[in-house]
């Protein structure tokens, strides 16, 4: 499903509405809309990074395993700006974290699941992964004192050793808990991120 706003494409997956679907039907909607809401967060956080060194999206697609914010303009960006465009994910939701658990804690009791939202969220970009905020933000500092090719390398070290002990803990929790799919479902993700980012640094 495509959509225009003003000179920026935006690309809806069918996987992702199937998803949303799924979600009514199992009663989990609330839980989705919460971390739909810590998602949104964290990608405006990227957008107004963009906005602010004067660049705009020309395309934004929203699919099952990622969220691809692309102005066509990233090399020709200085390191220093990639850094604050990828930084400021993550961080969005690092402030909104503490902001929404001090209301929790004011007595707002409905706000909690959406800082625990947050704080998933921006914990789990942080993962050195290349497809994640987190692999970039490597990859963008080894290149201050290494090749790219040795910071792509050093990247793919980072990401299978941060997967397959995830994987591995995955099994184990599942075999205790028989129903806990969690972990799993996050190994899966961070695999087929890897297989529909193709590879992409920059």
């Amino acid at each position: 499903m495509k959509l225009k706003s003003k000179n920026t494409e935006i690309t809806l997956s069918y996987a992702l509405l199937c998803l949303t679907a799924c979600c009514v039907i199992m009663g989990v909607m609330e839980s989705f809309l919460w971390c739909a809401a810590a998602i949104a967060l964290h990608e405006g956080g990227h957008l107004i990074m963009m906005k602010k060194y004067g660049y705009f999206p020309k395309r934004i697609k929203i699919s099952l395993f990622e969220i691809s914010i692309n102005d066509g303009r990233r090399q020709l960006r200085t390191a220093r700006e990639n850094f604050f465009i990828i930084f400021f994910g993550p961080f969005v939701n690092f402030i909104c974290f503490p902001a929404s658990y001090l209301l929790y804690l004011g007595g707002i009791e409905f706000i909690l699941p959406f800082a625990a939202a947050n704080l998933s969220v921006g914990l789990f970009n942080c993962l050195p992964v290349m497809s994640l905020d987190g692999g970039q933000l490597m990859y963008l500092l080894l290149c201050r004192r290494h090749s790219p090719g040795a910071a792509e390398r050093a990247v793919d070290i980072a990401t299978f050793v941060c997967i397959f002990p995830l994987a591995a803990l995955g099994f184990l929790v599942l075999l205790r808990s028989k129903n806990n799919f969690s972990l799993l479902f996050v190994c899966a993700y961070l695999a087929f991120s890897l297989i529909f980012k193709g590879n992409r640094y920059y």
